[in-house]
């Protein structure tokens, strides 16, 4: 599985997009494009990449949460490729709801479907264990030090991710980060314990 970071116009408040290729850009590889950022302007980018003769450059599209600048480029880049759209809440130009746990092709890999409400009560994160990696959307993993809120859902979705054996995380806004992947989530999985914690998640307004 080969992953592109995508960065769209610099210009205006976007998260960061990913597509993601087989490694060899098989027939059979479903080409799948992690967020659209806040508008189309991704396309130019995905434009100028090999994705494999004969296939659809963005075969599928798969929301980390629905916030605009993860999802305000859906529309567009599902009239340029007639692409699939998958999320875990509805919403304009979605074709089916995911499920927590579910196994869904990305590439030439299959990668878990873990949903981590906190940042909003539709997030997701994408794990491929292949590969050791995490596209964690907005999903808070890098928490320095005890305080704030946290909901007892959250919790146990970073108590979920704390398990797993993570090399590399692709966040919504940061760097890739490549090193010390499990050290940083354990920390914040003892950061957090040592915070308040409240009841019930909230709905976060989409922005």
């Amino acid at each position: 599985m080969k992953v592109i970071p995508l960065h769209g116009n610099r210009n205006i408040y976007s998260c960061r997009s990913y597509l993601v290729l087989g490694d060899w850009n098989r027939i059979e590889d479903l080409n799948t494009l992690v967020d659209t950022g806040s508008d189309g302007s991704i396309i130019g980018e995905i434009e100028k990449i090999s994705t494999g003769v004969g296939k659809n450059p963005v075969a599928q599209i798969i929301m980390t949460h629905s916030h605009f600048d993860h999802s305000g480029g859906i529309l567009p880049v599902k009239k340029k490729y007639g692409s699939r759209v998958y999320a875990f809440a509805h919403r304009e130009g979605v074709d089916e709801l995911l499920k927590n746990g579910q196994k869904i092709k990305m590439g030439d890999r299959y990668l878990e479907v873990i949903h981590t409400p906190g940042h909003s009560t539709d997030s997701i994160c994408l794990y491929c264990a292949e590969q050791k990696l995490l596209f964690s959307g907005d999903t808070l993993l890098r928490v320095m030090a005890p305080g704030g809120s946290y909901t007892h859902e959250y919790v146990s979705a970073l108590e979920k991710i704390a398990g797993l054996d993570i090399d590399c995380i692709f966040s919504g806004h940061d760097e890739p980060l490549n090193k010390g992947a499990c050290e940083v989530i354990r920390n914040t999985m003892l950061n957090v314990k040592k915070s308040r914690l409240v009841r019930k998640a909230q709905a976060v307004p989409a922005k």
